[in-house]
């Protein structure tokens, strides 16, 4: 037993000689740690003079809804090596609906995974499994390529490369390009609970507007004097002319923020987030003006279905659909859309002009969606 413990014995005692190094056995995995004495003077350690870097070009990168995308990322070494190592690269999402500001550490914990690849193996996880893949364009690319993007696919990316003992880690912003537009039940204002107004705009080709997509909507000019549900919980509105009313004249112009609010007990309306479309929105010749039933019908015997709000919102922002042309949509609202203002067409700015819920009964256009 003595003889065993010898080798350990001669070990301490070194260390506690005057002058005695931080010696260690003979042992080494590849990743050999220089002592805190020989670095730089302010306790930092170099890993055998190399350094793992991870970078992109990009921190925020935009697409439209049913498209590819490429989220960059690309890891070297400093110097560079003379063989190549074997790495892991992990790539995770936090979803757009959890970011409010900065991601602090405890945050990584609810990071889903998206992607984990060591040499030619991979596996993709959840609803990104089999929509996702490396790029692999040149030594050291784990850019990350994701086929027909959904609309909750926004969000906050990490690609993690790991290499023995070093981890290191960049993140980058996805977005859609698309419209943020305000929405409120049948039944009237402020009558959806957190989850109603999610399923309404799920109802209409949409989901709830994150806190960045309508600050950048307001930028753009949105102004809504109701209050509103997004993805975070919070219950917001934007105003570019403040009035009485709508937070008072003494504001100046901004989202006005009622916070958190219970996601079942407050009513609130909803503001919206649509991204491009596949198929294509128009408006429907007809001879006659129809009723709601006879507009539905229409589109069917056209081969197509009437058109969701957010087809038509998605339609005006990104494809120019312009109509001077009430018609209905299949929420039973009767709107239109309008990139050049002119006369008769509604307000002096573009928009999607809304006539509301009007009985189902009354007689306007339709339009459909291919």
């Amino acid at each position: 037993m003595l003889g065993l413990l010898r080798p350990l014995l001669a070990a301490c005692l070194y260390l506690l000689l005057p002058g005695g190094q931080g010696w260690s056995p003979g042992y080494s995995n590849g990743f050999h740690y220089q002592d805190i004495s020989n670095g730089n003077g302010k306790g930092e350690i170099y890993f055998n003079g190399v350094r793992l870097h991870v970078e992109s070009p990009q921190l925020s990168v935009s697409a439209t809804r049913g498209s590819s995308v490429t989220l960059p990322c690309h890891f070297h070494y400093e110097p560079e090596l003379s063989a190549p190592r074997r790495t892991r690269v992990k790539w995770s999402w936090l979803p757009a609906n959890t970011i409010s500001g900065p991601v602090p550490l405890e945050a990584f914990a609810r990071e889903t995974e998206v992607m984990v690849a060591m040499g030619n193996r991979h596996r993709s996880y959840g609803g990104f499994r089999g929509r996702v893949r490396l790029r692999r364009s040149a030594p050291g690319d784990m850019s990350l390529v994701i086929n027909e993007l959904q609309l909750n696919d926004t969000g906050r990316y990490r690609c993690e490369v790991i290499d023995g003992l070093e981890d290191e880690s960049v993140t980058v912003e996805l977005e859609l390009r698309g419209a943020v537009f305000p929405y409120y039940s049948q039944k009237g204002r402020y009558h959806l609970n957190f989850f109603g107004a999610q399923q309404a705009c799920q109802d209409q080709e949409a989901t709830l507007a994150t806190f960045e997509q309508l600050f950048s909507a307001w930028e753009d000019g949105l102004d809504w004097c109701n209050a509103g549900w997004l993805a975070d919980g919070t219950v917001q509105y934007p105003i570019t002319a403040p009035r009485d009313g709508c937070g008072g004249m003494d504001l100046a112009p901004g989202l006005r923020s009622y916070g958190q609010r219970h996601r079942l007990l407050y009513r609130y309306d909803a503001f919206c987030f649509s991204a491009s479309v596949k198929g294509t929105v128009y408006f429907l010749k007809h001879q006659i003006k129809l009723n709601f039933t006879e507009a539905v019908q229409a589109c069917a015997s056209d081969g197509s279905q009437i058109a969701k709000v957010g087809q038509m919102y998605a339609a005006w922002r990104l494809m120019g659909l312009d109509r001077c042309d009430a018609g209905w949509l299949s929420d039973g609202s009767v709107r239109y859309p309008i990139t050049k203002a002119r006369a008769n067409c509604g307000p002096p700015e573009p928009g999607v002009r809304s006539f509301g819920f009007p009985p189902l009964y009354r007689k306007f256009g339709v339009y459909c969606y291919r």
